[in-house]
């Protein structure tokens, strides 16, 4: 599909940088579309508030019944993601507004299914760390809330998401996230299927980039708010600063230094 013509791409070559606004381009709708995707993350916040109240909010928390994780999960991905993911939505809306404006096919609600495929991979994601956590617990009982072996098999785990900033698959995957028109453009599928499909293979991605950051929310306390803002703010910070190497070693650093005061600090993350 050929790049020029459409509003607010920036850069014209197959290797664009990081996407930027255009501020020709923020019209009514792209400013709708961003303040709706930071309302979601907002009442998605308050809502995880009002269930975690009251709950254990310490280092591996049990995740409790399936049903009541999943929804947690969700909304607690709408929380954290949704502003670091809405270059990404933004530009897939544009480019669907560009398609239908040239009177070619581009079905409205697309992008509401693009987002959903989005979460959708997240969720596969979860119902994995869930089980995979629940089949530890079964193995060897008391193993991640033992003092201090719990502190520090948090302690390690949080270490390896600190390692794993400084692969090639952490690499690839973040620049996947940080390219969104450049992603969109080479990958574009047409359709509620399409859209649907492009929203999972972009969610896969992200996965990619940011499961060991989730893990280690894990290790801290999944239903605690505060280290959920904390990974959170990490998301956003590489996805968006345009220094993608210094976030990415800044948070590194960040990880290895709460992997050290877990270790060393008892009342840290419990």
């Amino acid at each position: 599909m050929n790049r020029k013509g459409i509003p607010g791409t920036g850069a014209r070559t197959p290797h664009a940088p990081v996407f930027r606004f255009d501020p020709r381009a923020i019209d009514s709708r792209v400013a709708g579309l961003v303040a709706l995707l930071l309302a979601l993350a907002a009442a998605s916040w308050v809502f995880s508030a009002v269930q975690m109240n009251g709950m254990d909010m310490g280092r591996w928390t049990d995740p409790g019944p399936l049903g009541f994780f999943l929804t947690t999960w969700v909304v607690m991905l709408a929380a954290m993601m949704f502003p670091s993911v809405a270059p990404m939505v933004v530009a897939y809306d544009r480019i669907q507004r560009h398609r239908r404006g040239s009177g070619r096919y581009a079905p409205r609600g697309s992008t509401a299914l693009f987002v959903a495929g989005y979460l959708l991979a997240w969720t596969v994601f979860g119902l994995a760390a869930y089980g995979a956590y629940a089949l530890l617990v079964a193995i060897v009982p008391g193993a991640l809330t033992s003092e201090p072996g719990g502190r520090y098999v948090a302690a390690v785990v949080i270490l390896a998401a600190a390692a794993y900033q400084f692969t090639p698959a952490k690499n690839i995957a973040l620049m996947k996230c940080r390219t969104p028109m450049d992603f969109i453009l080479r990958r574009v599928r047409y359709g509620f299927v399409g859209a649907l499909r492009l929203g999972v293979e972009h969610g896969t991605w992200c996965v990619s980039c940011c499961w060991a950051l989730m893990i280690a929310l894990f290790a801290l306390g999944v239903m605690n708010l505060g280290w959920m803002a904390v990974v959170g703010a990490f998301i956003a910070l590489e996805k968006m600063l345009p220094w993608r190497r210094f976030a990415n070693r800044a948070v590194a650093v960040a990880l290895a230094l709460i992997a050290i005061g877990v270790a060393l600090v008892p009342g840290m993350a419990s």
